[in-house]
């Protein structure tokens, strides 16, 4: 789910907040900007600390979905997906307790859903999104570990929208978490974080994107599921803008006040302070955001602001920002 959208009334006051901390990032250089108080990565700001119900498609479980990772989510040492042995099905409930869901890049997978232990997370061709219904069980099930949760359990996410993720009951009435609908897995051949050994196998298992898609692989209109989408800031005539020497990002979609924002500004390749939080994003020109630090991974040309970032497949992904 992507954050309030700013009213109307409120539209001239917030560009004047912008235009006001844009002058200072230019002056001062790297800033952090906080409208309620938002901290470092292990802080408790709004985004973090919100949290909705989620339940499954037979109405039975509700469990707790919330943004950002476990750990800052402070979830407890030895559980949920840091309890999971790699390539081991989560047989014990304390393995069940919470899963994480985080866009990211494993491999040449990018994006590609990952959980909170870095392991690949992949779908299956012959199960169905529409309804959700896993068609992988028993020794299936050994080989491609579902992603199970409990009853009263928790989902937190990481660059994936909410309105994606669900909840089934599997055959054997454990409850397995899907993304866009699909039921999603762990391979037993996965032996470390960032493995994707089960991408292509039998043809019909592929990592999972955010959106419940095929990672690495073309879609029904042709285009890779890593190929640039089209630039929607782009002005009309195709013409780039100036480039940018400052920028402020928001956590939340529409440049929200009522959510932490950060700003930066210098020359080249910006760090953020708090990466892969950022839902909208002002510029003063055009930049180059980046899925990881140091200007790497996957990166695209933006001109101005760009009210969400969802609508060209960066929510939550920006952790540099290249100027100049």
């Amino acid at each position: 789910m992507t954050g309030t959208k700013a009213s109307s009334g409120t539209a001239s006051g917030t560009y004047r907040r912008k235009g006001v901390l844009l002058a200072s990032f230019a002056a001062a250089g790297a800033l952090l900007l906080s409208a309620c108080g938002g901290g470092d990565e292990g802080g408790s700001d709004a985004k973090n600390a919100g949290a909705e119900a989620t339940r499954d498609t037979s109405g039975s479980m509700e469990l707790a979905l919330k943004s950002g990772t476990a750990r800052q989510n402070k979830a407890p040492e030895n559980t949920g997906d840091w309890a999971n042995p790699p390539g081991k099905p989560a047989s014990k409930p304390v393995q069940r307790k919470w899963v994480q869901l985080s866009a990211g890049r494993a491999g040449a997978l990018d994006p590609v859903v990952v959980n909170g232990s870095g392991f690949t997370l992949y779908r299956f061709d012959n199960d169905t999104a529409s309804p959700s219904k896993s068609n992988c069980n028993d020794a299936c099930a050994t080989t491609w570990p579902p992603v199970l949760v409990n009853p009263g359990g928790k989902i937190f996410v990481q660059g994936v929208e909410r309105s994606q993720v669900g909840v089934i009951t599997r055959d054997d009435g454990t409850h397995q978490v899907t993304i866009g609908g699909w039921p999603v897995y762990r391979f037993s051949k996965d032996t470390k974080p960032g493995d994707t050994n089960g991408q292509g196998v039998g043809g019909t298992w592929f990592g999972v994107q955010p959106d419940g898609q095929k990672s690495g692989q073309e879609q029904e209109d042709g285009t890779a599921t890593d190929a640039p989408t089209p630039d929607a800031s782009a002005p009309e005539d195709g013409a780039q803008q100036a480039p940018a020497t400052s920028a402020i990002l928001f956590d939340d979609a529409n440049f929200s006040d009522d959510g932490p924002a950060q700003g930066i500004a210098g020359e080249g390749c910006q760090d953020l302070a708090r990466p892969k939080v950022t839902s909208s994003i002002s510029l003063d020109g055009s930049a180059k955001i980046w899925s990881g630090p140091g200007c790497t991974g996957a990166s695209k040309v933006i001109n101005g602001d760009v009210a969400d970032l969802a609508t060209i497949g960066f929510d939550n992904r920006i952790s540099s920002v290249k100027f100049g």
